[in-house]
């Protein structure tokens, strides 16, 4: 069984932020970056929080993410954001263009942010779900290096190209978030199975040959597989589109990989903010009630069920030992530095 530590939420803050700091991030990075964090680790899939974090820490140091970036924003329709963030996270461009995505969205219905130039997106479930409570329908899609064959025995062609959506479901209610790979499954779980000595599931992953692999450390050297075959190759190249297509990113077969070497991914991300209709439609009050309707039909809500509400900020956050000491060690060496 892996171990794993405790901490409150401002421990884990505090103990984030020192951490960024550490590995040599400024302070706007610092903070884009464990917000979003800290809401992968309360809302979305565990690998996402601080296991993923662990990534960002060693890419500031080893050249992959500008520690110090200076995003632009540009708006060539009214209703169109376009950042360029400056090989820096992707959290940080989305912050300085979010209060603009909002106001275009409430004004024209609907808005579009698209960002080039940065670091892997994070879990893309923090996207939505900040559009959600502020009343917004969000659509989010992102890609990286390609590590995806569209079919067994083919090249790697695509990341493993997560596709958002969020949809608020009213004030008494945590937000629907589907977050989910088009690849069977998300590559930082076959890194984690690896770490742990774990197996992984058949049709999760191939090998370097091509051969489907039950071995996480064979799949790192080879290739994942879609879900569902064709559909989930299709997919993948459905979010290829909307990420580096409208973005002008680049295509993850042209993508460095985000956890090695000194090259910054520089990939794409696109993001639609909706409104749900005028309010005196009851959009939102209807997604709820719906919602509960499934909820009662024993349907997985995907954001929603099993997870606590409201959110109790004493509850404890669960942190695989090993990713703690990773952090621990970077946060200590940001105390040294001060």
């Amino acid at each position: 069984m892996t171990q794993e530590v405790e901490l409150g939420q401002a421990e884990a803050e505090e103990l984030a932020l020192r951490a960024c700091r550490g590995a040599g991030a400024d302070e706007q990075t610092t903070r884009a970056l464990v917000e979003a964090t800290l809401s992968a680790a309360r809302f979305g899939p565990a690998t996402l929080g601080f296991p993923h974090f662990v990534d960002y820490l060693n890419s500031f140091r080893e050249g992959r993410i500008n520690c110090e970036p200076s995003p632009t924003l540009a708006r060539p329709f009214p209703a169109m954001l376009v950042s360029d963030a400056d090989g820096g996270v992707a959290q940080l461009g989305f912050d300085l263009a979010f209060d603009d995505v909002v106001g275009a969205a409430r004004n024209f219905g609907i808005a579009m942010f698209t960002q080039t130039n940065s670091y892997t997106a994070g879990e893309l479930g923090y996207y939505v779900r900040r559009l959600a409570a502020e009343g917004l329908v969000g659509l989010a899609a992102t890609n990286a290096n390609a590590m995806l064959v569209s079919k067994p025995g083919g090249p790697a062609v695509y990341s493993t190209n997560p596709m958002a959506f969020g949809f608020p479901l009213g004030e008494g209610s945590l937000p629907m978030v589907i977050d989910q790979a088009s690849s069977a499954t998300a590559f930082v779980n076959i890194v984690a199975a690896a770490a742990r000595g774990q197996s992984i599931p058949k049709g999760w992953a191939v090998d370097e040959n091509g051969e489907d692999t039950e071995d996480p450390a064979k799949a790192i050297g080879g290739a994942l597989l879609p879900f569902g075959g064709r559909k989930g190759g299709n997919v993948a190249l459905l979010v290829e589109m909307l990420s580096a297509g409208l973005s002008g990113g680049p295509w993850s077969l042209d993508t460095p990989h985000f956890q090695s070497g000194s090259a910054r991914p520089a990939v794409g991300l696109t993001v639609l903010a909706i409104v749900p209709g005028a309010p005196e439609e009851g959009r939102i009050a209807r997604a709820g009630e719906q919602v509960r309707r499934l909820a009662a039909l024993d349907v997985f809500i995907p954001g929603v069920s099993g997870i606590e509400f409201p959110p109790s900020l004493t509850k404890k956050l669960k942190v695989p030992a090993d990713v703690y000491e990773a952090v621990r060690r970077l946060a200590a060496a940001g105390s040294d530095r001060a």
